[in-house]
């Protein structure tokens, strides 16, 4: 299968010069976790990450693209999709623009993680237990933390999603940046102090989405990426017993699909 075959044609870009102000308005109205920077000629210079952004506060409306640049792997549209595959795995790229040629940088169409993730071959995949990929060290919310808590946490560690717990450390929800972005209480407690002073206790129980979906360790890989592509998620549980015992996400599933 080629490159071609399932990336994203006529992507959304950005210039060096565009204000970061325009690029978190598009982050939050497509749910965009990276965008490829491109030049006058439209030559891929590089992405912008939604993580970069969103650290910086919304007051600064005079801050352009420039200085939050990011390097990235690039690929053309005829490479092997196994190619992009790798890149994406080595380099822990979010987004892999697709160009014409080495020697003809130009942006044709970008290659998510899910898009990646869409076109694994079932047929393919290891049959091992969920156990051997998942994430056994797992940062979760709990249901009473307040969200501009679980915001910081999220954007200071590159977390797009945590599991929400109570003080049993039962698996209750999920709540992703784009729950909070949704609702509008992204960074309220350093932004906007036209807000109420109630809105920053805000608790994430409010936001989380429900109902959890999860499965168990015994459950085979294959399972969870059929579960994770139903529920169109980044990320699903692994509970044991009625407890997070763990936590499986594209990567890792991926990892495993080439035998990592």
């Amino acid at each position: 299968m080629l490159v071609e075959e399932i990336m994203s044609r006529d992507p959304l870009y950005v210039e060096g010069s565009t204000f970061l102000t325009n690029v978190r308005q598009l982050i939050r109205d497509n749910h965009f976790r990276a965008l490829p920077v491109v030049d006058e000629q439209k030559h891929v210079v590089g992405i912008i990450k939604a993580q970069d952004v969103l650290k910086v506060t919304s007051s600064r409306s005079n801050v352009t693209v420039t200085g939050f640049i990011s390097d990235a792997p690039r690929i053309t549209e005829y490479a092997n999709v196994q190619d992009a595959i790798r890149l994406i795995i080595e380099n822990q790229s979010i987004l892999l623009p697709v160009i014409q040629a080495e020697d003809n940088p130009v942006l044709v169409g970008v290659i998510s993680l899910m898009d990646i993730f869409s076109s694994l071959d079932l047929a393919k995949v290891p049959d091992k237990p969920v156990s051997e990929v998942m994430s056994r060290k797992v940062v979760a919310a709990n249901v009473d933390e307040p969200v501009t808590k679980v915001w910081d946490k999220m954007t200071s560690e590159d977390f797009t999603g945590l599991p929400v717990v109570n003080e049993k450390g039962e698996p209750l929800g999920m709540v992703t940046k784009f729950d909070i972005l949704r609702h509008g209480w992204a960074r309220i407690s350093k932004e906007d102090s036209s807000k109420p002073k109630e809105a920053t206790h805000i608790k994430v129980q409010k936001v989380m989405s429900t109902p959890l979906y999860s499965i168990s360790p015994d459950d085979r890989v294959k399972k969870a990426i059929e579960v994770m592509l139903k529920y169109d998620m980044g990320r699903v549980t692994v509970v044991k017993d009625g407890k997070l015992a763990g936590i499986v996400d594209r990567y890792d599933l991926i990892k495993s699909y080439l035998g990592e």
